[in-house]
């Protein structure tokens, strides 16, 4: 099955073949740990969390690497300003980081590098670029010189003259061009430093990404992917350096970028003060139904929060989970649950997650619909394999609709006794009574269903952990 991808480079959808058959290399820009990841972060994992596991599906060796910034005026910021080591910042944000990611249910990259176990790596790009004229020190600092390389700029189709004659960036009255960047900071007290060939001091943060990629995947890359605010400079600046000091090389052959989350229309960023922390979110919602959320639009297209999107995308997973759950008796084995065609051809389209989303309700329609044994294992089965390849439908669905929406579960021995009383209230006709009993749980977020297979109940919303087939 072929795939296809959008190369921002290009500005194309090609035919995805990676440099060595068999083989791909994918780099992914991390996060700057200085604080909490929030949504917009969790919207990049979940985008190449499934391109991951795509390639996977499709018989690639797959060297996935993805970063931490782990040293960056932010963090240095976080450290002085409650007074503890650099360290202990990074430390507490990366653990935080694994913790959600184990909690969405994210494969774990090949490689997870921290910026500061590359120093040496960095070092030797740079004193490349040095000998090759493409930096220049001044007073410990050095810096990138952007004319030095025509192409700047081809990547992100931004022209470099026009780029410096309306250059927003704090103008540094010694460097060359407004656009040169800083390789390497000269030590400032209470900062963290290395030495190097220029004195004292540390990375900046585009070589850092460069280095980090080079050491782990090679020159040339299959795949380098990030949010589109990366897009410039940071990765325009990955191709000026790392394209030069490798001697003219190609440094990724493919460009991936996920749009933005927008509030209410507005772009989320922490200037607005409008982000979403992730942990908290994972503690009001199930994982499942950030993960849901998050793929109901094409990632290269923006996608907006709200609450009534959330509720749409929680009362879809309902459904999901509720043809899961009148199939309860259907027995199905893991290794029964393959990849259903249809998902795997939404995909194979650039990602296409909205297409794979409404095959998932279609094999779920097709479920429902199945009248006898064998069309009823065969459907859940596909259900199921859909599911978990996206990450999906992974709960037991009795435990999903009796989680409340921050993970709680309510006294279930309660629930059941009223609901034990209810039934006798029904039998001596006592409509009263039992009326009464449903407003009691109704008013506790329990919703009762009356039907052919009996009395079930639910929360009005869903999350929990239970394993069923897994990718």
């Amino acid at each position: 099955m072929a795939l296809k991808i959008f190369n921002t480079l290009s500005g194309e959808k090609d035919e995805f073949v990676p440099l060595t058959p068999g083989r791909v290399r994918m780099y992914v820009c991390g996060v700057t740990v200085y604080d909490s990841a929030h949504l917009g972060h969790c919207r990049f994992l979940i985008t190449f969390d499934v391109i991951y596991r795509y390639l996977r599906f499709l018989g690639f060796d797959v060297t996935y690497v993805r970063n931490f910034t782990d040293v960056d005026d932010k963090i240095i910021k976080r450290s002085n300003e409650e007074q503890v080591s650099w360290e202990t910042i990074t430390q507490r944000y990366i653990g935080e980081f694994h913790q959600d990611g184990e909690a969405l249910g994210l494969f774990a990259p090949s490689v997870e590098p921290l910026a500061t176990q590359h120093i040496a790596e960095i070092i030797d790009i740079i004193e490349q670029l040095e000998a090759k004229e493409l930096a220049y020190r001044i007073d410990g600092d050095v810096y990138y010189s952007v004319a030095g390389f025509p192409s700047y700029g081809k990547l992100s189709r931004k022209n470099i003259d026009e780029l410096e004659a309306g250059a927003r960036v704090e103008v540094d009255e010694r460097k060359r061009s407004p656009l040169d960047f800083a390789l390497w900071k000269s030590s400032k007290p209470g900062e963290p430093t290395w030495d190097s060939p220029w004195g004292p001091g540390r990375p900046g943060w585009h070589i850092e990404c460069s280095a980090m990629s080079a050491a782990h995947l090679g020159e040339t890359i299959d795949i380098h992917a990030g949010g589109n605010d990366l897009l410039f400079p940071h990765h325009e600046n990955e191709v000026a350096q790392s394209t030069c000091a490798h001697g003219g090389k190609i440094f990724a052959r493919w460009w991936l970028h996920n749009g933005m989350l927008t509030f209410g229309g507005r772009k989320m960023s922490k200037s607005l003060g409008n982000t979403l922390v992730l942990h908290e979110l994972l503690q009001q919602h199930s994982p499942e139904l950030l993960r849901f959320m998050l793929m109901k639009a094409h990632y290269r297209q923006p996608l907006d929060w709200s609450e009534t999107t959330i509720q749409q995308a929680r009362a879809t997973l309902d459904g999901l989970y509720g043809t899961l759950r009148d199939l309860a008796a259907v027995p199905v084995a893991a290794n029964e649950c393959n990849f259903p065609a249809e998902v795997a051809t939404a995909l194979a389209d650039d990602l296409n997650t909205p297409e794979a989303l409404a095959a998932l309700a279609r094999l779920a329609e097709k479920a429902r619909k199945a009248t006898n044994p064998q069309e009823k294992k065969a459907a859940k089965a596909a259900l199921f394999g859909a599911g978990a390849f996206l990450g999906l439908l992974q709960q037991d669905p009795e435990t999903w609709f009796k989680h409340a929406a921050t993970g709680i579960q309510i006294d279930t021995a309660w629930v059941e006794r009223l609901l034990g009383e209810r039934a006798n209230a029904r039998k001596r006709r006592d409509f009263t009574s039992a009326d009464r009993i449903r407003d009691e749980l109704a008013e506790k977020g329990v919703v009762i269903e009356d039907g052919p297979q009996g009395v079930r109940w639910k929360l009005a919303h869903a999350g929990a952990d239970h394993d069923e087939c897994t990718a």
